[in-house]
């Protein structure tokens, strides 16, 4: 265990809450049990150990990471490894190579709460910044087996405003329209009410040649457009 790693547990265990705990991960729905420590904490923790220690190499900081997620027994190990992935100061410079480590935090946390947060937070940023290198990953997530890895692929664009690529989020799109999953349906409205913001008469249109799109989906995407 990296030395980060050591301090972002044993700060964990020091904020614990065990009676916040169980609610937590019930609301969660989480197999893996909860400390009970909340968002405002977690986040005072690693400002805390950001401030208080040397700025890791890029080996050190990936070999924290990682051990904070792989060997997590508590589900704010997990929080606060990808809240560490985001730190200015601590973290290296991102670019193509993290996606294999994203790729593996979102299957093997296989739930909305990392997907969102990597979807749009890391893997977002990272397909604007080298849109040549992550566009074909992206379209391929959307065809893979893993559902997450396709919400994925839809909703990596939410931050992307008038730069969305059109073509790959209607790529994305169509490669799941077919698909039941609740997430999945759920990501595509959002995706498209998001990208209403911006260009409300795309998504009208897009909507209007998509009727295969599901109810949830449509009521989503149309929900701030008088759809």
């Amino acid at each position: 265990m990296t030395d980060l790693a050591s301090a972002v547990r044993s700060g964990l265990a020091a904020l614990a809450d065990p009676e916040a705990a169980g609610p937590m991960q019930r609301y969660m729905k989480s197999a893996m049990p909860f400390r009970g420590v909340p968002k405002p904490a977690r986040e005072r923790l690693v400002r805390e150990l950001v401030a208080t220690r040397e700025v890791p190499s890029a080996e050190e900081f990936g070999e924290a990471v990682r051990a904070l997620w792989d060997g997590a027994e508590y589900r704010e190990e997990r929080y606060v490894a990808l809240t560490l992935t985001g730190h200015r100061r601590c973290a290296p410079p991102q670019d193509a190579s993290w996606v294999p480590l994203y790729r593996h935090w979102i299957v093997s946390g296989a739930w909305w709460d990392f997907t969102d947060e990597i979807a749009a937070r890391r893997i977002g940023p990272l397909l604007r910044a080298d849109p040549d290198a992550l566009t074909p990953v992206l379209r391929a997530w959307a065809r893979d087996d893993d559902r997450w890895l396709r919400r994925t692929a839809v909703i990596a664009q939410l931050g992307s405003g008038p730069g969305t690529d059109l073509a790959l989020l209607t790529d994305t799109i169509e490669a799941t329209l077919d698909d039941p999953d609740f997430f999945l349906r759920k990501g595509i409205g959002w995706a498209l009410r998001r990208h209403g913001r911006v260009d409300p008469d795309w998504v009208r249109a897009f909507v209007d040649a998509h009727p295969a799109l599901s109810p949830l989906s449509r009521k989503e995407a149309l929900k701030h457009l008088g759809g």
